[in-house]
């Protein structure tokens, strides 16, 4: 039995001499075997922990020494073993979780003094240098030659970059690195993402710059990527459009989707509160949507889109009249802010009201209404705007939809009005 962890043998008796522990683990190896006692001349289970500084181990006689476990924290990987002599406790950290619980086990089954065949006992022999080496949080690959074909990536690791690799897809193995919290793949030939991506649950970094991705999945939107995801480069792919779920990353400070094919823009782009920086160069967008209004950036970056001129006059008119009863109750919903959900109503009609668009006057309009562009700004969502085109300009137009005709009337008259003056 053998453990890898953290290590801090505290001596008990320091604070009688007014001395107390340096309180930091060392990298260690613990194992559990048999030993022969040089006094009794007989073989005893012993438990052995090998530091870079003492790779031959200090060795603790487990049966009937054990004073007491503190397994509190376990789970998280930390535990205590307190022996009787000498008066120490072995404090360990950064273990897994499920391999600190079985060395524990046989830790107290040894201490019982059970049968030595019944335990998974291991050689007590000196350890390599890279058993007890500090755990590796960075690694960087930037060649198919230093690629592990055969070995894992290391289990500590909190940033990871593998670059001009050619990978197809994302290697499993990295989804098993649960302290992951910077993620690069760019320069690959990824096509597609696994929805275990998600399952990253420190992940707030994930670059993928100039890949072969066709689509960012409904369901990475709705996974733990929520909570921690701050910065996602998608740049020089090939997506055409984001999925309306993505907006449920609110997490968001930097967003990236330069050089794709996206010929529109999330439909609630308004909800990334926390976004800072958006670069969407280079694709194929022709107008913004008008939740677009509600960003709060540092800097935006739109340069090289198609973007249309507005013409108030041009519209389109999707209205019905009267109004049919489902859409009067569905802007009744949005406009009361009526809670909803798929246990109160169809399923169908939740999906229409997460795309409720707001009107000129305030009011919610469901499927039924008048929509046009108009020209904003860009210095009123950004303190800082990368020109939109070669001619300097800072405007770019954005949808607005009218829940009437009368609203719809309104502002043309307005529009007309600021136009006269």
């Amino acid at each position: 039995m053998k453990l890898q962890c953290d290590v801090e043998v505290v001596n008990r008796l320091l604070p009688t001499f007014g001395m107390k522990s340096r309180g930091k683990g060392t990298r260690a190896v613990l194992s559990i075997g048999k030993h022969l006692d040089k006094t009794s001349q007989r073989s005893n289970v012993y438990m052995m922990i090998c530091t870079a500084k003492d790779r031959a181990g200090s060795k603790y006689k487990l049966k009937g020494n054990i004073e007491k476990f503190f397994t509190w924290f376990v789970e998280e990987g930390k535990a205590t073993v307190r022996l009787k002599e000498p008066a120490v406790d072995i404090c360990l950290s950064k273990a897994d979780a499920n391999s600190l619980k079985n060395f524990l086990s046989a830790a107290r089954l040894a201490d019982k003094g059970s049968d030595a065949s019944s335990l998974p006992l291991s050689t007590l022999t000196p350890v390599r240098a890279r058993d007890v080496e500090q755990p590796k949080k960075k690694l960087t690959i930037v060649s198919k030659k230093d690629y592990p074909l055969t070995s894992n990536f290391p289990y500590s690791l909190e940033q990871l970059q593998v670059s001009y690799c050619k990978l197809s897809r994302v290697d499993m193995r990295m989804l098993s690195l649960k302290a992951l919290r910077k993620l690069d793949l760019s320069n690959n030939h990824i096509k597609k993402l696994p929805a275990t991506i998600g399952d990253l649950g420190c992940l707030s970094e994930l670059v993928l710059h100039n890949n072969h991705l066709e689509a960012f999945s409904e369901a990475l939107c709705l996974s733990t990527l929520q909570r921690t995801l701050q910065l996602l480069d998608l740049s020089q792919n090939h997506l055409r459009t984001l999925p309306p779920q993505f907006c449920q990353l609110r997490e968001l400070v930097n967003l990236k989707v330069d050089d794709n094919e996206l010929v529109c823009l999330p439909f609630h782009v308004g909800r990334l509160s926390k976004l800072r920086f958006l670069s969407a160069a280079h694709n194929q967008l022709t107008v913004l949507p008008c939740d677009f209004r509600k960003l709060s950036l540092e800097n935006l970056d739109l340069f090289g889109n198609p973007f249309v001129q507005p013409n108030p006059l041009d519209h389109t008119l999707q209205l019905t009249f009267p109004l049919r009863l489902q859409e009067i109750a569905s802007r009744a919903v949005a406009n009361l802010r009526m809670p909803y959900g798929p246990h109160l109503i169809p399923a169908h009609l939740c999906q229409d009201l997460e795309v409720a668009k707001t009107c000129d006057c305030g009011s919610a309009c469901i499927s039924f209404y008048v929509k046009t562009a108009v020209s904003m700004n860009l210095h009123q969502v950004s303190h800082t705007v990368v020109l939109v085109d070669d001619m300097g300009g800072t405007d770019a137009p954005v949808q607005q939809y009218f829940c009437s005709l009368s609203c719809y009337s309104e502002f043309l008259d307005s529009s007309l009005q600021r136009g006269i003056r």
